[in-house]
This record gives C-alpha cells, structure tokens and sequence, in this order.
C-alpha cells in the first residue's frame, strides 16, 4: 500500500482544494455568470426600451415639426391672401375717393356757374332799374322844363285811360 509520505492523486491536499475551489467557482461562478446575465439583460433591455422611447419622441418631434411647418405655410398664405384682399379694396377705395372727387368738383362747378349766373341776373337787373331810374329823372326833368301845366294834365289823363284800360 502507500507509504505514509507518498502522495497519490486523492491523497494530494492541492487536488482536493483545487476540486473544491472548481465545484465553488463552478456552482458560485454559475450563479455569478446567470446574475450578471440577468443584470446585463435588464440593462439591455431598459437600453432598448429607452431607445424605443427615444425613436417614439423623435417620431412625435418630427411629426409636430411637420405640422408646425404646414401650419406656417398656411399662415404665410393667409398673410398674402389679406394682403392681396387689402391692395384690391385700397385700389377700390381710392378709386371710389377719385369717382367722388370728381362729382364734387363738378357740382361745385356748376353751385359756382350758378351763382355767377344769379349775380349777372342781380346786376343786370339793377342796372336796368338803375337805368329805368334814371330815364324816370330825366323824363321828369324833361318834362318839368319843356310841358306846359295844360300839356301836363293831358298826359296824366292820358296815363290815367291807359292804366284802365291794361287793368281791365
């Protein structure tokens, strides 16, 4: 049999350590190697489900950019709808103050001949009332001077049927 100080392989205190220290690596290293798996799966997973999160928020930033862009637009065709409305209503405006102005030039044209025409009326009929006036003076002057008192009593008579008769 063995000698005391012969070592064989079961007798060896290095194999059995070895062996113990493998089955406690193997078994702790197994249950070591599943932990840090499952951690490390958590991880990746958490990972994916972040840039999943990130894809969705970069889909929804697009998406509202995109509706941002169109809503611009669309205000920027609005802002040249209203501005080409208001060109169109300030050409017809003005166009309307011109069509007025030239009315009311024309009737203060014509309050203006109108006027002119009563002053000549006014004129012409004081100068000939004027005139008529002065004829009378005359006349009487006339007839003051040259008709006798005999000659002046016919004439009223004279005057006097006429009148009648024009009245009548």
């Amino acid at each position: 049999m063995a000698t005391p100080h012969e070592v064989t392989f079961l007798t060896d205190p290095y194999t059995w350590t070895t062996l113990s220290f493998l089955l406690v690596a193997g078994f702790g290293g197994f249950k070591a190697v599943k932990g840090i798996s499952g951690a490390l799966d958590k991880r990746a997973q958490k990972i994916s489900e972040e840039l999943d999160e990130a894809q969705r928020l970069r889909e929804e930033a697009q998406e509202l950019l995109a509706k941002y862009q169109a809503k611009q637009r669309e205000a920027l065709k609005e802002a040249d709808e209203i501005r080409a409305h208001a060109k169109v209503e300030a050409d017809r405006m003005l166009e309307n103050a011109l069509v007025e102005l030239k009315a009311s030039l024309k009737r203060r044209e014509q309050q203006a001949m109108d006027r002119i025409a009563n002053l000549e009326s006014q004129a012409i009929a004081e100068v000939r009332a004027r005139v008529a006036e002065i004829a009378a003076q005359a006349t009487l002057a006339l007839v003051t001077d040259k008709v006798t008192t005999a000659k002046a009593d016919e004439l009223v008579d004279n005057a006097i049927a006429e009148i009648k008769g024009r009245l009548n």
